[in-house]
């Protein structure tokens, strides 16, 4: 690697943890790789700086962007497309499902898409119709419309 020299070679330190997150998209290696770029450009300025020197640079530089990072998206938060998205019992919630077998004394079975889940709720005759108001340790709690 001396043909490229340190600081090329911490540039190109900095373009594989660059691939590295695109890769694996973890949010992380992105501040390493820039911390890379860094400490390159340092070292080309300064080409004479010993190796120590530049782990040392390296890992301030590293510290200093994953706060700077932490900081942003703290300020800054990604927002998810469906905060629901893994949370199949609370998507439920608000939905129109049919009663499978009748809520008598309070419980039964409703069909929730190609399922069937069990129930409390008022009383209701097999096929009415009811809509989910909670679910609560994996019963779906009807009410009726």
């Amino acid at each position: 690697m001396d043909a490229i020299g340190p600081a090329g070679t911490w540039l190109i330190a900095a373009l594989l943890l660059g691939i590295a997150e695109l890769a694996v998209p973890g949010v992380f290696l992105v501040f390493l790789a820039i911390a890379a770029a860094v400490t390159g450009v340092v070292v080309f300025a300064l080409p004479d700086l010993p190796v120590a020197a530049q782990l040392g640079a390296f890992a301030v530089w590293s510290a200093v962007t994953v706060l700077i990072g932490k900081r942003w998206y703290r300020d800054y938060p990604v927002e998810g497309g469906d905060p629901m998205l893994n949370d199949r019992s609370a998507r439920l919630v608000g939905q129109v499902v049919v009663v499978e077998t009748e809520i008598a004394g309070g419980h039964g079975r409703v069909l929730v898409g190609d399922g069937s889940w069990p129930a409390r709720g008022a009383d209701a005759a097999v096929g009415a119709r009811v809509r989910v108001a909670a679910v609560v340790d994996g019963e779906v709690v009807v009410e009726a419309l």
